[in-house]
């Protein structure tokens, strides 16, 4: 999972199509059969010496509609399953060749979360800057003392995903939550 050759074109991909699909794809602009107003004829076709005219809302007047604006759309991109699993693959083995992912046995918290602990934890072990970290659902008190800090995104083994490998500096996984990630296509 960590020693393959990283297909760069692949995880450019797979990232763009990521980035793609968090797009809400809400812009609208109206068109002139959705602006208010220009019902009537401005002036009478021939005659005036002006040009002609049949309403006060097309788009080369001043409140007039947008021709080709933006239209609510869904801007999301297949991606195979197979690209998916290579581009994280790619990723993760990117990171593996930087010694920028490290493996914990357990975060041993107890019962009571403790945001100071997890902070000595992760210095402790050399992860600075900003640490995507894999946690299993189950860990709770882990996921409640490293969630307040700033620099750690924490993901669980299901969610895992190539724009967070690649956004950040180190990538922390337990044991366990090594175990549960999704390989997919071939190993």
């Amino acid at each position: 999972m960590f020693g393959i050759e990283p297909n760069v074109g692949v995880m450019h991909q797979v990232v763009n199509a990521q980035l793609a699909a968090k797009r809400a794809g809400t812009h609208k602009t109206k068109s002139r059969g959705e602006v208010r107003g220009g019902g009537a004829k401005p002036w009478r076709q021939k005659g005036t010496g002006r040009a002609r005219h049949g309403s006060i809302r097309s788009p080369q007047w001043r409140g007039g509609g947008v021709v080709h604006g933006p239209r609510p759309r869904n801007y999301a991109e297949r991606t195979p399953k197979k690209m998916k699993s290579l581009a994280l693959r790619s990723a993760l083995s990117d990171r593996a060749s930087d010694s920028k992912v490290l493996v914990v046995d357990s975060w041993d918290f107890g019962d009571t979360p403790s945001t100071k602990a997890a902070s000595e934890k992760l210095a402790a072990i050399g992860a600075t800057g900003k640490v995507l970290l894999v946690l299993p659902r189950q860990e709770l008190t882990a996921q409640l003392s490293f969630r307040n800090l700033t620099s750690i995104c924490l993901l669980a083994p299901d969610q895992i995903n190539t724009f967070d490998v690649l956004a950040s500096d180190f990538v922390v996984f337990t044991k366990e939550s090594l175990e549960l990630i999704p390989h997919g296509g071939e190993k």
